[in-house]
């Protein structure tokens, strides 16, 4: 996938992550960038498209697609974090994370793949898509069905030539981790994030482990979960 002369639409991109995204999309060269955010009114980014899009609302996804039916690279990034346990926590906050990690970038996708052949998808994805931690059970499980999401369109959309990218990292040092008792070491810039990002995109890669926490995680899975939970703890 070339960025340069792509049409992206990213989700998510009044702030943090997403708003990099867009901003280094069109720093790259790309033709056209669609910022979509829930309030678009909170979007501020010369150059870009500004479009209302909600992923858990199918009547949003649905217009957002038919105001930017020309996008070839598609960019998953809009998540929430509610720390949120499983057996403690409220399941309406259990049930939010699974709808917008899980069903709201399905229903996207779903959108947008008839549109996307030999064009991409990058899905944002966390660490916490192959381990838990203590306070995140809802995001952790959310993630992990969103890897696997990743995995299966992936699949399922080869034979119309759409190359399907997923991201993970630790933290960026956004306002999603400010809510979180994150180390100040295990922050990473997320224009950093975003560069490794876009970089394995053009590279082709399936998997852009972009920072020391990813590598560190994907390393450990075919150890002991014990030995990497002790380790991590």
């Amino acid at each position: 996938m070339q960025i340069n002369g792509a049409v992206a639409l990213v989700t998510g991109a009044n702030r943090g992550l997403g708003r990099h995204f867009a901003a280094q999309l069109l720093e790259r060269g790309a033709a056209k960038v669609y910022a979509t955010a829930r309030r678009p009114e909170l979007v501020e980014l010369p150059g870009a498209e500004v479009l209302r899009l909600d992923i858990t609302d199918p009547a949003s996804v649905a217009a957002a697609q038919q105001a930017a039916g020309d996008v070839t690279l598609l960019v998953n990034n809009a998540g929430v974090a509610t720390g949120t346990e499983l057996i403690s926590g409220d399941l309406e906050g259990v049930r939010r994370e699974l709808d917008t990690h899980f069903w709201g970038t399905l229903t996207v996708i779903r959108a947008f793949a008839p549109q996307l052949t030999d064009g991409a998808i990058v899905n944002v994805l966390s660490v916490l898509s192959w381990a838990a931690s203590p306070g995140n059970g809802a995001y952790a499980a959310a993630k992990a069905a969103e890897w696997n999401l990743t995995n299966a369109v992936r699949l399922e959309l080869a034979a119309q030539r759409t190359q399907v990218t997923g991201v993970f990292l630790g933290a960026a040092d956004t306002d999603m981790a400010a809510g979180h008792d994150v180390p100040p070491d295990l922050l990473t810039d997320p224009a950093v994030i975003v560069r490794a990002a876009l970089d394995g995109l053009e590279a082709g890669q399936w998997e852009v482990l972009a920072d020391p926490t990813a590598a560190m995680v994907k390393g450990s899975l075919a150890g002991d979960p014990q030995a990497f939970y002790a380790a991590v703890q």
